[in-house]
This record gives C-alpha cells, structure tokens and sequence, in this order.
C-alpha cells in the first residue's frame, strides 16, 4: 500500500523528492501516513477535498482482499 500511496502523490505534486509516505500498523488496522511539502498540500487535497477522497477510495479497493482496515491521512 505504501507504494500504491507514493506513486500517486508523486505524480500529483512538483516536489516529489518531499513526498514521504510512513506505515503504521496495529489491530488489524494499516494507518498510511502521507507527508508532502506544504506548498504541495492543495495539490494532493483538491478542491473540496476530491483528490484526497479519489486516494483514499483506490487504497480500498486496492486493500479489499486484506482483513483489515486502512486509513490514509495526510499531513
């Protein structure tokens, strides 16, 4: 998932060299954490936040075979 996440952001903001994408894992939950240059930041958001929810869903459906939940948050 973290390089499911990573190659999306990267084509999305000018600086790709700032996209840093974390995993954190726990209970039968996977937490993608997506770090990008604040300058970046509406990029990867959108207008009313359609980018990020269009990630947010192909991560689902990209993880619909696992038993757990992933969340992606955006810092």
């Amino acid at each position: 998932m973290r390089e499911l996440v990573e190659t999306i952001a990267k084509a999305l903001v000018d600086n790709p060299d700032e996209v840093k994408v974390t995993e954190v894992e726990g209970d039968g939950i996977l937490e993608i954490k997506l770090q990008v240059a604040p300058g970046d930041m509406g990029r990867v958001i959108g207008r009313g936040g359609k980018i990020a929810k269009a990630i947010r869903a192909v991560v689902k459906a990209a993880s619909s075979e696992d038993d757990r939940k992933v969340f992606v948050d955006i810092e």
